[in-house]
């Protein structure tokens, strides 16, 4: 009975014991557990958090790359409208330039939590803003019709700073995010592993617990399925990333699919606002032409009538009849030039000398209520421009002066020179410019009328009294010249509009001699030629030989240049071959060429209305005689044509 106490109390001790082992087993077991599952929190959060901060970084990558994909966009759009000049093109361009900017914002927003990118973003919008201000001086070009200089800016714009400086920032911010995407990748795992490693020691800490070794065991493997839970969580991501891409793939093929049918849809608009453009333009120079065609044909009407009883009657409706065919070809150099399709001659000019010259003419054409005031205040400055140009645009100008002033009122031109920065007047460079100012004290412009003042086809003057090629047709020119106009107007305050035209710094090839304003109707003979005249428009060849024959030339006709060469070798002598520049089957500057062998000491005059793709190459610095001519024209341009070449012969013999 004693031993069993003793016995029992050992028993009761092993117990307790065990029951403190036990105790203290659990305990550690809570506590191992405990700590596995707060692991297992921290783990989930840090990989949800990782996961967020991918998708954050996907999401600028993708948003910096829809942005360079919009402004990408938006320059071909602009190209578009440059090569077409199509206005549904440039409110594309403008539309696609509005939604690359919203990209940038989003892009700011979602970078507003990184100092670095925002920094950046802030400078890319600030290049963004400024590529933005050259595209939008180039799509201007083309809104005003100056395709030529727009074509020229749109290819110097392509490598712009700016343009590269957007591209850079957007590659580094990209590059970031990638840097950025790596680095939260391996802090994952990095995450993961010491995860890992940290339920490895736990489980082996449950393994020298005898007790708890089942229950480590049991959340060892539960924390394998979390584990598990995770990587399948994560190909669950990649598949829904997967599944993103596809469906992004099918949104783009899909919108590309809409974008080809609404360029389709836009042609068609194109082609049906061409065709009312052209039915308009054709319609306004049909009106112009009608009048100018009914003055001629009642001058010559008349004058047929009275040529026998009233010859000074008769006299007067034929010049009258001269004065309609004049205006008719004003008005078609008018177009040619608009168009640039009209080649420049320019030479050195002397401005005060030319507005000088043409007192007679402005007095002519604006009446005796205009009192015209010629101011030079040059420095003897000369310019290299095309005479005959320049004083139309001087003359349209004048007439513009006079409508505004209702034909009564002071009329001051005054020239000068003048040193521009660059882009001080328009897009001209710096340096020295040559000023021709026309000052009307007239009733002004609005504004409205302003902006629009050089716009093809637009006019205030009531119809019939105007093209609405004026302005546009001296935009064209100046601009051709390398120049540029400035306007000062107000209501009620007069008008100036100052052309400025580059200084010419070369030598002087002859005298600069005063324009010769009116042709005599009778022309010295001299001596005569014998010329064959190539022309394929027997009515036009039969005037010319009838007036070559009137002023004592030898002329013979050809109609075909094909049968050129043939007429050559049957003349017995040949001073001049005069040709036509555009014709059928051969041109002129083709024809001279295929016989230029047998043309030794020969002269070539070219005459045209139209030099169409004929280069001043092709034509060899030749004289050119502009359709419609006078007789007295054709006979200057016959004997100065002849004695340029005697002079070439003589040059070359020494």
């Amino acid at each position: 009975m004693s031993e069993a106490i003793p016995s029992l109390e050992r028993s009761v001790h092993a117990k307790n014991w065990r029951l403190v082992l036990l105790a203290a087993l659990a305990v550690a077991g809570v506590l191992v557990l405990g700590a596995l599952i707060l692991i297992q929190q921290r783990t989930d959060l840090e990989r949800d958090r990782a996961i967020a901060l991918q998708q954050h970084s996907f999401e600028v990558i993708l948003r910096a790359n829809q942005l360079s994909g919009g402004i990408a966009s938006a320059e071909a759009a602009l190209g578009r409208y440059v090569v077409s000049a199509d206005r549904n093109l440039g409110q594309q361009y403008s539309d696609q330039w509005g939604k690359a900017g919203e990209q940038l914002q989003r892009l700011r927003q979602l970078t507003g939590d990184n100092p670095t990118l925002f920094a950046e973003v802030r400078q890319l919008q600030r290049a963004f803003a400024e590529r933005g201000k050259e595209l939008d001086a180039t799509a201007l070009y083309t809104t005003y019709k100056r395709n030529s200089d727009a074509f020229g800016a749109y290819y110097q714009v392509r490598e712009s700073a700016a343009r590269k400086q957007v591209e850079a920032i957007l590659d580094d911010i990209v590059e970031q995010e990638r840097r950025l995407l790596r680095d939260r990748t391996r802090a994952a795992a990095q995450l993961i592993e010491n995860s890992s490693y940290a339920s490895r020691v736990l489980s082996g800490f449950g393994l020298v617990i005898a007790l708890g070794a089942v229950i480590f065991g049991w959340l060892a493997i539960e924390a394998q399925g979390d584990r598990a839970l995770a990587d399948a969580d994560a190909a669950w991501e990649r598949e829904r990333t997967g599944q993103l891409r596809e469906a992004v793939a099918a949104a783009t093929a899909q919108l590309r699919e809409e974008a080809r049918e609404r360029e389709v849809a836009e042609a068609k608009l194109r082609q049906a606002q061409k065709m009312d453009a052209v039915g308009q333009l054709t319609g306004g120079i049909a009106h112009d032409f009608n009048n100018m065609l009914a003055v001629v044909l009642g001058g010559v009407e008349l004058a047929r009538r009275q040529i026998e009883s009233d010859p000074r009657e008769a006299a007067r409706h034929l010049d009258n009849a001269m004065e309609g065919a004049h205006r008719a070809a004003a008005l078609t150099r008018q177009l040619l030039a608009f168009s640039r399709s009209e080649s420049l001659a320019p030479e050195p000019v002397d401005a005060g000398a030319l507005i000088r010259g043409m007192r007679d003419l402005l007095d002519r054409t604006l009446g005796d209520a205009i009192r015209v005031e010629a101011q030079d205040r040059g420095m003897g400055w000369r310019i290299w421009v095309d005479r005959h140009q320049l004083e139309n645009a001087v003359l349209n100008l004048a007439v513009n002066a006079r409508d505004a002033m209702n034909g009564r009122g002071t009329l001051v031109i005054t020239t000068g020179e003048s040193r521009l920065a660059a882009n001080e007047v328009g897009h001209c460079a710096a340096g020295d410019y040559v000023s021709v100012a026309v000052r009307d004290d007239g009733c002004g412009m609005t504004p409205e009328v302003l902006e629009r003042v050089f716009e093809p086809f637009f006019t205030t003057k009531p119809v019939g009294k105007g093209t609405g090629l004026g302005l546009s047709q001296i935009f064209g020119f100046v601009r051709q010249s390398g120049g540029g106009i400035a306007i000062e107007t107000a209501p009620d305050a007069g008008t100036t509009v100052t052309l400025y035209l580059p200084r010419y710094k070369g030598a002087l090839t002859g005298t600069v001699t005063a324009p010769v304003v009116i042709e005599s109707a009778e022309e010295k003979v001299g001596e005569s030629y014998d010329i064959l005249v190539v022309e394929d428009d027997p009515r036009v060849l039969a005037a010319t030989l009838a007036a070559l024959r009137e002023l004592g030339h030898r002329a013979v006709g050809c109609a075909d240049p094909l049968h050129a060469p043939t007429a050559i070798a049957a003349m017995a002598s040949l001073d001049l071959v005069m040709t036509d520049v555009l014709m059928p089957g051969q041109t002129g500057p083709e024809m001279i060429a295929a016989v230029e062998a047998t043309l030794t000491g020969v002269a070539v005059l070219f005459v045209t209305g139209f030099t169409g793709e004929a280069s001043a190459e092709q034509l060899r610095d030749r004289p050119v005689l502009r359709k419609p001519f006078t007789v007295a024209a054709l006979a200057r341009a016959v004997r100065e044509a002849v004695a340029g070449e005697a002079q070439r012969m003589g040059q070359a013999a020494e």
